[in-house]
């Protein structure tokens, strides 16, 4: 039975072993790094399945390594850090990142992100070559080719904007958009809009799809980063 492999890099031996003892415990191989460089050659070597990412390490910062992996990869990376501030980490999603965890975190957590890391990844790996037509995430459906979205087999009338915007949380399940990321994939470079816009925009998009708006089931909001769907 494949055991999925995990890239551990921190520089922290207490964090460190923690990490290493609870993938023990769920059976996953690992490697570990304790700095960029370490991190960068056991990415090409040992071509894991997700890497865990501490920002502070002692030759290079965190995001500058997302920067660089994701010059020749596309595996999940799973930001695990001390660092809090909204800024930091938006930096490290538009970067490339996938998720960020910050310390002290909780291990059920951290084990919840490394499951939803490596679905969302053998789903990509399983529609390489073939786009599927049809989304389907618990009663929500996109209809690609016909550009029409369903809710419980009811379709639900978009506006473009709204249309735009949960393709683009459907084709990133499972993975944080940054505000930055949406206005530029949504509006274009020009940047026609800002964060209000988008959260009213977002508003109206929960009140069509969601049961529950107010308590929603698909577009999870990161406050101060962005947004994120959620697989149901």
């Amino acid at each position: 039975m494949y055991k999925s492999r995990i890239l551990v890099v921190e520089d922290d031996p207490a964090i460190s072993n923690l990490i290493r003892t609870t993938l023990e415990t769920q059976e996953y191989q690992y490697h570990t790094a304790q700095n960029g460089a370490g991190a960068l050659m056991e990415v090409i070597s040992y071509k894991p399945d997700v890497m865990i990412l501490d920002l502070g390490l002692p030759d290079m910062d965190g995001v500058d390594i997302i920067k660089r992996v994701r010059g020749f990869s596309s595996i999940p990376i799973i930001v695990v850090s001390a660092r809090t501030e909204d800024q930091d980490k938006v930096d490290a999603l538009d970067a490339g990142a996938d998720d960020y965890l910050t310390k002290p975190f909780s291990i059920e957590e951290f084990l919840a992100r490394i499951r939803a890391a490596l679905r969302r990844s053998q789903a990509e790996k399983g529609t390489v070559g073939e786009e599927s037509s049809v989304y389907t995430n618990g009663d929500l459906k996109i209809d690609y080719a016909a550009r029409c979205v369903y809710v419980k087999d009811v379709e639900i009338h978009l506006t473009p904007i709204e249309y735009r915007l949960l393709c683009l949380l459907a084709h990133n399940t499972g993975k944080v958009l940054t505000h930055n990321l949406i206005l530029k994939e949504v509006w274009g470079d020009t940047l026609a809009s800002d964060v209000p816009s988008l959260r009213v925009f977002m508003a109206t998009l929960r009140k069509k799809i969601e049961k529950n708006p107010s308590s929603p089931q698909y577009i999870q909001t990161h406050i101060g980063v962005g947004y994120r769907m959620i697989r149901q």
